[in-house]
Order: C-alpha cells, then sequence, then structure tokens
C-alpha cells in the first residue's frame, strides 16, 4: 500500500482548504461524502499553507487543521508553510 489520505469534516471552514489541497496536488482523489471529505493520493500530499491563505483571504495557521481533522494516513511531515504526508514501501 503507497496511498496516504486526510480526512476532514465537510464545512465552510475546509471549503477553501480542500479547494487548495485539490489544486496543489492534482494526482489527489477527493472523496465527498455528507459529513466529511477524504482526500487519497499515491505516495505523497502536501497542503501548503499559502495556498489556503489566497483562497481565504487571510492568514492561515496550519495548526487549525486540527479542529476540522477526522483523520490522517502517512508519515507527517509539517512546518509553518506545508503539511506533508508521505507513505514509502
Amino acid at each position: 500500500m503507497s496511498k496516504v489520505f486526510i480526512a476532514l469534516q465537510a464545512n465552510e471552514e475546509t471549503r477553501p482548504v480542500i479547494e487548495a489541497i485539490e489544486a496543489d496536488n492534482p494526482h489527489a482523489v477527493v472523496n465527498r461524502e455528507p459529513a466529511m471529505v477524504k482526500i487519497d493520493a499515491e505516495h505523497m500530499l502536501t497542503i501548503n499553507r499559502e495556498s489556503i491563505e489566497e483562497l481565504m483571504g487571510r492568514p492561515y495557521d496550519l495548526q487549525e487543521l486540527q479542529i476540522n481533522l477526522i483523520t490522517l494516513s502517512g508519515n507527517m511531515d509539517e512546518d509553518e508553510d506545508s503539511l506533508t504526508l508521505t507513505w514509502n514501501e
């Protein structure tokens, strides 16, 4: 298995986050459910703070993801600018 994923609550706060993830990871598959959105990707998925800020029109701290995070899978590497999930076989 080489997939990584992140699942977020489906609400207005996560809409720009999900849009930013989709734009920055064209290889990702977005699965929308009534209460959550799960984003799967092969090997790597990156969430960029700057992309989210552009869509939100305000500063964004990646720690804000924790509020609406349901679960994630993969090895996580995080700094102030990005959160990256990877899976190496």
